[in-house]
């Protein structure tokens, strides 16, 4: 067991105005995404404590793709979701990215500024 508290943060960007089933949709690949990449034992104690995840808002593709970047230049698994552009967005679109599992300090202190869904 360990002495952290672990989560996970999904990040949605607002400019796209996604119906809500896709907008679940996208965030589901970006959270499973993330999971595949992180370290088991991460995921391991994650799930023991719940798989607590946050959905938190970006304003647009450069502020996701910068969010991205900065979680992997610190070593936090995250994904960037491309969509296929078969429904509501065109082919290419970065909708969400997944951030973590990881240390919920780790992770706050990356994405604190953002605010909720």
């Amino acid at each position: 067991m360990s002495n952290y508290d672990f989560k996970q943060v999904i990040l949605v960007r607002m400019d796209l105005k996604l119906p809500k089933g896709k907008l679940a949709a996208q965030a589901a690949h970006a959270s499973v995404e993330a999971v595949l990449r992180a370290d088991s034992a991460y995921v391991a104690e994650w799930r023991n404590q719940g798989m607590a995840k946050i959905v938190l808002k970006v304003k647009d593709q450069k502020e996701l793709i910068q969010y991205f970047q900065d979680a992997k230049d610190q070593g936090i698994p995250a994904s960037l979701i491309t969509d296929a552009g078969h429904t509501v967005v065109a082919p290419g679109t970065k909708t969400c990215v997944g951030i973590g599992p990881d240390e919920e300090k780790v992770i706050d202190a990356l994405t604190k500024d953002l605010k909720l869904l």
